[in-house]
């Protein structure tokens, strides 16, 4: 069994901007509230954090196709535990991250704007991995690992390393390219080139896909959050 907590920390986007049609994009909620429920079940006890404290749903999220059963139950039960750590997130630098095993960058197309920047989720995410824990993400989460850095080598820790994201493909099947553009922050193919990992993809932009190298595990999209939780989970217990 692993030394470390079992402990995970999920973050979350701060960010908002309009996409759908004018809708809000923010968090994407079972990107969250998937690995929440993985991580709780095998026993972790599991915080949510974002940079600024704040969140806003992404409203695609919420929709049928992507909420529907026991997730939207559970997203509707404000006094349950995924709403109450949710809704009353801590400040992001009152979280130690050597106190965690497991950092989880959830998403939503907001990710790309506030990820890149977020100082306080990196520091987290940086020191869950100098100490020894296993950093992933989903779908558009991989933008935190610009300032995901490893001391020994000075460079992102997904640098020589194989990961998945979002697809530009699916931004452009979406009809959502020339917003997301607008905001002059790279999509998550580009991320890897430029921090010197190999994206790798599915076919379909909408299958169930990660990819686990060491310890960064990622996921493609909103279908994988559940695998990639998973797959997570498989190699905290090998650590």
């Amino acid at each position: 069994m692993s030394p470390l907590p079992r402990r995970a920390i999920i973050a979350v986007t701060s960010a908002t901007a309009p996409l759908h049609d004018g809708q809000p994009t923010g968090l994407f909620i079972s990107e969250a509230l998937h690995p929440f429920r993985d991580f709780r079940a095998a026993g972790f006890e599991v915080d949510l954090v974002s940079e600024k404290g704040t969140y806003v749903a992404d409203w695609l999220s919420q929709t049928p196709d992507f909420l529907n059963g026991d997730d939207k139950k559970q997203w509707d039960d404000l006094k349950g535990e995924f709403r109450q750590k949710l809704d009353n997130m801590p400040a992001v630098d009152t979280i130690d991250g050597s106190k965690y095993g497991i950092f989880f960058a959830s998403a939503g197309h907001a990710a790309l704007i506030d990820y890149p920047h977020a100082k306080g989720l990196q520091k987290i995410a940086t020191d869950v991995w100098v100490n020894g824990g296993v950093v992933s993400a989903v779908c558009h989460g991989a933008a935190i690992y610009p300032g995901v850095i490893d001391p020994e080598t000075g460079k992102s820790i997904v640098a020589g390393k194989t990961i998945t994201g979002f697809t530009t493909e699916g931004e452009s099947d979406m009809h959502i390219m020339e917003p997301i553009r607008s905001w002059g922050e790279p999509l998550i193919d580009e991320w890897a080139e430029k921090l010197g990992a190999k994206y790798v993809r599915s076919k379909g932009v909408w299958d169930d896909f990660h990819i686990v190298d060491g310890r960064v595990v990622t996921g493609m999209n909103p279908q994988s959050a559940h695998s990639t939780a998973k797959a997570t989970l498989e190699v905290f217990g090998k650590l």
